[in-house]
């Protein structure tokens, strides 16, 4: 469990407000750069089980604004995909140690940043039609990634960007994917002695970040480009990516 010291309190403060922007106006996408950065200071273990909590409170004050905005098929493929990713998730944890997930972690950051700076391949992405088939297998990797790191939003993304959604489509069906995918991987978290009840205790210190931060990210949705958030995500997850690969194999 995280150690409740100042440099923690103030470092997961804004943490737990980024991500709440994130979910709850840009997508889910950057949202795991908060539990990469807790990643920095804590075990990797307990810094996916702090945020989860914390993530699910956003998911569901998230989902009124955003209410039958999303769409629905594309979503649900994705939902169902990430079943098995989640179990997929659940074997590969328990099969590395701390310094394997601060290498996963890393990478998934770095890899996030360079697929985001392509600016290219996601044109590309928006005018290609992707089938069915497509929805489950993002959703294989959502659930996965999600699992390990709370990185599920570049798969989903990949998916519902070549389904042509508009920006808030896009938001709403994220809201509603990785609300039910958050609530799948609470029951392996729960068992696998990560999310504890002095977890719990721990949380209820931060509920009101996490609620300005979903406030301010429905609210953001409609005033900032995506380009100015994502700007400020690509330089905290380079940095922090590099910083627990480096952890990771020293």
């Amino acid at each position: 469990m995280p150690e409740l010291t100042l440099t923690f309190f103030a470092i997961a403060s804004l943490a737990v407000v980024f991500a709440g922007i994130s979910k709850a106006g840009f997508g889910s996408g950057a949202a795991f750069a908060s539990s990469s950065i807790l990643a920095l200071i804590v075990e990797p273990g307990a810094a996916l089980a702090f945020m989860l909590p914390l993530l699910m409170l956003v998911d569901a004050v998230s989902l009124r604004p955003y209410w039958r905005r999303w769409k629905l098929r594309e979503s649900l493929l994705l939902i169902v995909g990430s079943l098995p990713g989640v179990g997929l998730g659940v074997l590969f944890y328990t099969s590395v140690d701390a310094d394997g997930m601060r290498l996963l972690i890393g990478a998934i950051a770095l890899g996030f940043v360079l697929w985001q700076v392509s600016a290219r391949l996601r044109a590309r992405l928006t005018g290609v039609a992707i089938p069915d088939w497509g929805g489950l297998l993002a959703g294989v990797a959502a659930g996965f990634s999600s699992f390990v790191s709370h990185a599920g939003g570049p798969p989903a993304a990949v998916y519902l960007l070549g389904r042509g959604l508009s920006k808030t489509e896009y938001q709403a069906s994220s809201v509603l994917v990785f609300g039910v995918v958050n609530v799948m991987k609470l029951i392996p978290y729960v068992t696998l002695n990560m999310v504890t009840p002095e977890i719990l205790r721990l949380n209820l210190l931060f509920i009101p970040f996490a609620l300005a931060g979903a406030w301010a990210g429905v609210r953001l949705h409609r005033l900032i480009p995506d380009r100015a958030f994502f700007a400020l995500t690509y330089v905290l997850l380079a940095l922090t990516g590099t910083k627990l690969i480096w952890d990771g194999l020293t």
